[in-house]
């Protein structure tokens, strides 16, 4: 019996490491990449290692683009993304996991119903309602549509109900009213969900590229995803390059992750508990 324990242990334990290879390899294999040359790039059969790492890849990104304007969109519109969607989120979770009202269930199924339905359906009339509102090529026009999520009351919804009733009820006896019970109870309480929330609609602002590409043209108004993607055309797709771009694209989310990682994945567990 603790034979065949052992041997299903070590078979676990394989599984995770080929998996964990699996994910790491891409990254690895950009890194690599931003360090060859462009004939290194495209060379058949490819080279591990690139001859003599270049460097000035990490340069050239900065003097071929306004790498820093799209750091600065890209840094705005996902900090308004985060802050305001988890606060929305926040309010219209508390809303449906507490209070009493006509039609909740039915709305709540309807707000569920936003999931099943591919998000490029929106982008004309979100187009169009941004172009009615003037705000193409402009800084507000990228985070405008990623302010509410669907997925984040749910996820919100879900933690809020763990938190046992008797609390409130407690606050109310004591004079407390429901704005004040959110913000001095149910937020404090709330923190490993809220850091959950805010992780998902960071890795929605940062990561979103359709939106960002249609809504503005102009090069000092795109992120860094739309901006990179313009490399693959106009420069006759300089993988080095791109992927130099990629890298420091990335880092901000990796720093994120590794400082909040044990509350990411505390949110997500007591998320699903109820």
């Amino acid at each position: 019996m603790k034979k065949t324990r052992n041997t299903n242990r070590i078979f676990v334990h394989l599984l995770l490491i080929l998996g964990s290879v699996m994910m790491v390899f891409p990254f690895v294999w950009m890194i690599i990449t931003s360090l060859k040359t462009k004939t290194e790039a495209i060379r058949v059969p490819p080279n591990i290692l690139p001859d003599v790492p270049q460097w000035e890849n990490y340069k050239r990104i900065f003097e071929i683009f306004p790498f820093g304007n799209f750091y600065f969109n890209t840094i705005v519109s996902t900090l308004m993304i985060v802050v305001v969607q988890t606060l929305l989120c926040a309010l219209a979770a508390y809303a449906f996991a507490r209070l009493s009202f006509p039609f909740k269930n039915a709305l709540f199924i309807l707000l569920l119903s936003i999931l099943m339905v591919p998000s490029q359906i929106f982008l004309i009339p979100q187009y169009l309602l941004v172009q009615k509102m003037g705000l193409i090529n402009t800084i507000p026009a990228l985070f405008l549509p990623g302010l509410f999520s669907a997925f984040g009351t749910f996820l919100l919804r879900q933690f809020f109900m763990t938190i046992p009733k008797e609390v409130e009820e407690a606050a109310i006896i004591d004079g407390c009213s429901r704005v004040r019970i959110f913000f001095t109870i149910i937020l404090p309480l709330s923190k490993s969900a809220l850091i959950s929330q805010g992780i998902f609609a960071l890795l929605y602002g940062w990561n979103s590229l359709l939106w960002p590409l249609i809504i503005n043209t102009s090069t000092d108004k795109m992120t860094l995803t739309s901006g990179l993607a313009t490399l693959n055309g106009q420069y006759s797709a300089d993988y080095p390059l791109m992927m130099a771009g990629s890298f420091l694209a990335c880092i901000p989310l990796i720093i994120v992750f590794l400082i909040f990682q044990k509350q990411f994945i505390e949110g997500i567990a007591l998320s699903g508990g109820k």
